[in-house]
């Protein structure tokens, strides 16, 4: 019995401080950004978010992202996980469609990629593709007169290819986008 404990205690010391406390330090050397939290920070060092998560920008002289069922809260990540048939899912889309497309009055209804009307997996996640970019690029040019090709440009400059060449899609990361965005002169 006692030896049970013994290793129990060892083996709680070992795999609940010392691993944990040894991977935390090695991350800090070898990639310390990335064991922070991959944080962005604006021209005054203040902390404004993480690159790995998604945020909402309401103001729309912004890039907007993926709609969030979860208010983009990192405590509760996940989502709905809703049918096509659900109808909250439907309403919910409906509503986030007519919102975008009153925001967004020169585009036409089928022009809108679904990424900006679906929630990923874990209704957080800070990435949209290029072409739920650059639909929002006459909005944003009209709000900052700012020359759309230059909008594209930015748009171009911050897309993100497949990983390893194949795995995934082309992906713009929102966060870093605005943040581009407010530096252009």
């Amino acid at each position: 019995m006692l030896k049970n404990l013994r290793l129990a205690v060892v083996l709680l010391l070992i795999c609940g401080i010392v691993y944990p406390l040894g991977m935390t330090g090695i991350a800090q050397i070898i990639m310390p950004e990335k064991a922070e939290g991959s944080l962005l920070k604006n021209e005054q060092g203040k902390v404004i978010g993480s690159k790995l998560i998604g945020q909402q920008f309401k103001d729309p002289r912004y890039f907007t992202g993926r709609v969030s069922s979860i208010n983009y809260d990192a405590a509760g990540s996940g989502s709905g996980n809703y049918a096509p048939s659900n109808q909250d899912m439907i309403d919910r889309t409906k509503k986030d469609l007519a919102m975008f497309l009153k925001e967004n009055p020169s585009i036409k209804k089928s022009e809108v990629p679904a990424d900006l009307l679906t929630n990923s997996g874990s209704g957080l996640d800070p990435h949209i593709s290029p072409m739920a970019a650059k639909v929002q690029v006459p909005r944003i040019s009209k709000e900052r007169n700012i020359d759309e090709q230059k909008l594209y440009e930015l748009i171009k400059k911050h897309t993100d290819g497949r990983q390893l060449g194949v795995f995934g899609d082309q992906r713009v990361n929102v966060l870093e986008l605005n943040v581009a965005l407010d530096q252009l002169k």
